[in-house]
């Protein structure tokens, strides 16, 4: 497997919509970065958030998640409260290729804050929008800002078309749209 260039992603997503929103250089400012990078795409998170919360004692179970588990929101500041986790998604939408891996990574921006971003890789042949998690690993509130970028996305080409593929087995997160909790 090859690590892609930004001159591969900017081809992939300007002849193949691999990306929507596309941003074919690094945004800054006043923001924290986004866009494509050397070896990556730094994507942003949107404004919904589902914010965990023990308010109805339930029981976190992966095979009977409940919705009455988090409090959706939709601002441009998200808190995180202490020791605990938020769902959001990506504002880009991806198409990823039947011979590509995606690894997404947390930005150091807020690992260095203690804000950990955890994403399952994108498999060959999956789209939809990312649903990503921050956990706060620390006792106090943190803070994620929405339109801003949270993770870099690398992309890994493989030697070989795989034999079946996500969409080919109609994976159950195919073509997700917002957060998607988790499903059986």
């Amino acid at each position: 497997m090859t690590v892609q260039s930004d001159k591969w992603i900017k081809k992939m997503a300007k002849e193949h919509a691999m990306i929507s929103p596309f941003e074919e250089k690094q945004v800054r400012g006043n923001k924290i970065s986004f866009g494509v990078s050397s070896y990556g795409y730094d994507a942003r998170v949107s404004s919904e958030f589902k914010i965990f919360t023990n308010v109805n004692t339930e029981i976190v179970d992966p095979k009977n998640f409940k919705q009455t588990s988090f409090i959706t929101k939709t601002v441009d500041e998200c808190i995180i409260p202490p020791n605990s986790f938020v769902l959001a998604s990506t504002v880009e939408y991806f198409k990823i290729p039947k011979d590509v891996l995606v690894i997404c990574l947390g930005k150091s921006t807020y690992a260095r804050c203690g804000i950990i971003v955890n994403v399952t890789p994108l498999e060959p042949g999956w789209e939809g929008h990312v649903t990503l998690e921050f956990s706060n690993t620390t006792p106090l509130p943190a803070k994620i800002y929405a339109n801003e970028g949270v993770a870099q996305f690398i992309f890994l080409k493989g030697s070989e078309t795989p034999e079946v593929t996500y969409s080919d087995r109609n994976g159950k997160y195919m073509k997700q749209k917002g957060v998607t909790l988790p499903k059986i």
